[in-house]
């Protein structure tokens, strides 16, 4: 295993996530073999940003904003906390978060697996493009505004304004939501839809009961413009 020392290698004024993105960036695909550790990481930004191979990386400790954004392959594990825009842009891989998830969690992903064991905040999975997230506790308000595709799946409480806006992402929640956005509308759960759950539960290596799922996605209402309707958007 690689060990980087976050104060061994130099604080963060320093140049220590400079240089430790530098050498994970450096990895070529033959190289991902052998994982990375993260110590001391004291909640700095943007850890483990843009990786485009398919290493293995745990992060000892809490991370601050933009951890493992615009991710491509890598599977990146916080021990701990995470601040605004977690996973933000990822394309594939996964990113797990052993705690709590800031605002933000997964902001327009196209693709790959976010796993937040604990409540991510506001606006998790805003203008969600692909991606699909698994949150093991409850999500604050306007989660999954303008999502376009993906899916995000709740096993907790969601808060105001879910799905606000969403296009044709869908939306699972196990417990109670607070208030739905803009042609946000429940929907019945099929067979396909439970397998859907429970193959992404099972990604997640998370448990859970896919019966007390209900599904949410859009209305169809506002896809188009209309003009003698101006006044309401």
């Amino acid at each position: 295993m690689h060990v980087f020392d976050m104060e061994n290698e130099g604080n963060v004024r320093g140049g220590g996530v400079r240089a430790l993105n530098q050498r994970l960036h450096d990895l070529a695909v033959d190289d991902c073999d052998v994982p990375w550790r993260v110590e001391n990481s004291k909640g700095a930004h943007a850890l483990a940003c843009g990786m485009k191979v398919g290493a293995t990386i745990d992060i000892a400790g809490h991370a601050g904003y933009y951890c493992a954004g615009m991710n491509q392959h890598a599977m990146v594990t916080v021990h701990g906390n995470a601040g605004v825009g977690l996973a933000e842009n990822m394309m594939s891989g996964v990113v797990r978060v052993k705690g709590q998830a800031s605002q933000c969690a997964g902001a327009t992903a196209h693709g790959g697996l976010l796993v937040i064991e604990g409540d991510a905040s506001a606006r998790c999975g805003i203008s969600l493009k692909g991606g699909d997230i698994v949150v093991g506790g409850s999500v604050g308000h306007m989660s999954c505004f303008m999502a376009q595709a993906g899916t995000l799946v709740v096993c907790g409480d969601a808060g105001e304004a879910l799905g606000d806006s969403l296009y044709e992402a869908k939306i699972y929640v196990r417990g109670q939501v607070k208030s739905l956005g803009a042609d946000c509308v429940e929907k019945p759960m099929r067979d396909e839809h439970v397998e859907h759950l429970s193959g992404l539960l099972k990604a997640a290596g998370m448990e859970a009961d896919v019966t007390a799922f209900k599904r949410y996605g859009s209305a169809r209402q506002w896809y188009h413009f209309h003009a003698d309707k101006a006044g309401n958007y």
